[in-house]
């Protein structure tokens, strides 16, 4: 387990890709099995336990800690593993997390309680806490025998396997009884672990590539194979290491990893060559992957997967039973009615549903517009041109001829000028009835393959121009990770009430975000908030906001919706701060009456 807590403090001061990748590739050539299968679990999502909740590590600390001390903590802190593992009574007899130094030698993990930067600890600014009562006697592993907590015998397996298979009431004393034994860097891991908050920077495609890497693989033959493979993946490593066959990918429906777009700048349309792409709407809806195949008695197993490959088929059974072919397809998932496709406003009405009624699917019908063929039949078509895929895709759904799926149509254009006016106006450019679902266009280069990941200069998007209003902010909340010390969640609001009477006006929220300024600007909001608070919520600072007195942003975001849960009943889609204005008053800022006339005039057209 301390090789493990050391690698996740290590990786969380990594900034750079690289760093992080050859901690990773030294850590799993180095670990052995099933430690390390049990590791790639964690870093991937892979791993969720049912009893270890963060309510049992509050309910831990509370017992061991002055609650209001603690609540003063976590306010400041604002994450709860870094928070709980500095508040831990310490034992003397605390295992050392270390890990081997890779490229250098290893920094101590720095907190900074009593002083932003300075390295103090909670424990040199605060009173020592109560003293807690002694600990049960060790509960007995599932598979018998005792579990060894109090020595190097607590590997990271152990952990893992205790924590799936203990019971509601055993857990909390067994994780108290861990944190006992590991020093501040191991409770930190432990924790996030526990909780399955890792926010170390590290994407499941990274910790996937640092494996590869390990036995000259690509992440690629790894996600080829990855639906097959179940935690601690030990046919993996004995692949990755030359001990054993590739494991073999027998899923009958297996998600492929998708490939994913650049948005594009204006710099870089003069690098480009106008004859060497297509285009195509981009949707406002979810971009998913639809894989079917017949078994021999031509009964078809379908799934279908969200771009990260969560099997969302149970969400959306109408369109799931549609599946009647023998390939994946790249497409997304929207909602039509009466041959209109409708906002994605309209859509949020079938997300996240945990029944799904006939009603719902009656009002509601799922549709799939198809851009992409990846597999057909048992050919892989990926390393093939767009064009010959994009050829192929029109051919199946010209046989299929399903009212579920369609074709996403092109847009036709001969210079980079002639796309730009398309983009602006796609009523006119043959988006017509459906101009109020598209978000921009698609740039796809004719000769490109389906390459996992984010590859640079193949695919392009060229989102149409955002909203843009002059909000004033009102609250702020702590980040989380790398900005647990800075106020950086804003929630801002506009103007309501009589026009022209001051008297009447008040600010309502409208939206809240938490991206699009630079650090530096984070910094300078940060001290904003701190000397300008009026009142504290817990975490959430009020900070002041009258008509002379106050933070203005210009805030942009994709569209709104009517909402019941803000007082202003708008809701902002895909906000963000593009600008600070300092040079403004809040009296300045926008009312809600704008929002109100973008948004009517919005619903205007879709009817």
């Amino acid at each position: 387990m301390n090789r493990f807590a050391a690698l996740l403090d290590r990786l969380g001061y990594e900034p750079g890709r690289n760093a992080k990748l050859r901690l990773l590739a030294d850590y799993f050539a180095t670990t052995p099995d099933p430690d390390r299968g049990w590791a790639l679990a964690a870093l991937t999502g892979a791993l969720s336990f049912r009893h270890a909740k963060a309510g049992v590590i509050r309910a831990l600390i509370v017992e061991r800690a002055d609650p209001v001390l603690f609540d003063l903590s976590y306010d400041y802190v604002g994450d709860l593993s870094e928070t709980v593992a500095l508040m831990w009574p310490a034992k003397a007899t605390a295992l050392a997390s270390t890990l081997p130094p890779v490229g250098g030698e290893r920094r101590p993990r720095e907190r900074s309680e009593c002083g932003r930067g300075e390295g103090t600890t909670l424990a040199q600014c605060s009173p020592p806490p109560p003293t807690p009562a002694p600990s049960p006697p060790l509960a007995p592993l599932a598979g018998g025998g005792e579990q060894r907590c109090g020595d190097a015998h607590l590997t990271l397996t152990t952990v893992v396997t205790t924590l799936a298979s203990f019971g509601k009431s055993e857990l909390p004393q067994q994780i108290a009884r861990w944190l006992d034994v590991l020093d501040e860097t191991g409770r930190w891991a432990l924790l996030k672990l526990v909780t399955g908050a890792l926010r170390i920077g590290v994407s499941a495609r990274l910790a996937k590539t640092a494996v590869a890497s390990i036995g000259g693989k690509t992440a690629d033959e790894i996600e080829l194979i990855w639906p097959a493979l179940a935690p601690p993946y030990g046919e993996l490593f004995a692949w990755i290491e030359g001990r054993a066959d590739k494991p073999a990918a027998t899923h009958p429906t297996p998600f492929r990893p998708v490939m994913l777009s650049h948005a594009i700048e204006e710099a870089d349309f003069a690098a480009l060559d106008p004859n060497d792409f297509t285009a195509e709407w981009k949707w406002d809806g979810i971009r998913v992957q639809a894989v079917a195949s017949p078994d021999p008695d031509g009964h078809f197993a379908a799934r279908l997967y969200s771009r990260t490959g969560e099997d969302i088929s149970g969400a959306f059974p109408d369109l799931a039973d549609a599946l009647r072919f023998d390939a994946a397809i790249d497409g997304e998932l929207l909602i039509m009615r009466e041959g209109r496709v409708q906002s994605f406003n309209v859509l949020q009405q079938r997300l996240n549903r945990k029944t799904v009624t006939p009603k719902l699917l009656a009002d509601f019908p799922a549709h799939l517009r198809a851009y992409d063929l990846l597999v057909e039949g048992e050919e892989d078509l990926r390393e093939q041109p767009f064009a010959i895929r994009r050829a192929r895709l029109e051919a199946l759904l010209a046989r299929l001829a399903s009212p579920r799926i369609d074709l996403s149509p092109q847009v036709a254009f001969s210079t980079w000028d002639e796309l730009k006016a398309a983009r602006a106006d796609p009523a006119a450019a043959g988006a017509a009835p459906d101009a109020e679902a598209v978000e921009g266009v698609m740039l796809k280069r004719r000769d490109a393959a389906y390459v996992p990941g984010r590859p640079r200069g193949l695919w392009w998007k060229w989102k149409r121009d955002p909203f843009v209003v002059d909000a004033v902010l009102m609250y702020a909340q702590r980040g989380h990770g790398k900005r647990s010390s800075f106020y950086s969640d804003y929630t801002f609001g506009v103007w309501a009430g009589k026009p022209g009477d001051a008297g009447s006006a008040e600010l309502v929220p409208v939206g809240k975000a938490y991206f699009g300024f630079t650090d530096a600007e984070l910094a300078e909001i940060d001290r904003f908030v701190r000397r300008n608070t009026v009142n504290r919520f817990g975490p959430v600072r009020e900070v002041v906001h009258e008509r002379d007195q106050g933070l203005v942003f210009e805030v942009a975001f994709e569209g709104l919706a009517r909402s019941t849960r803000h007082k202003s009943g708008l809701a902002m889609r895909f906000p963000r701060i593009s600008r600070l204005r300092w040079d403004k008053h809040p009296a300045d800022a926008d009312r809600i009456e704008t929002l109100e006339r973008l948004l009517t005039a919005s619903e205007a057209r879709e009817a």
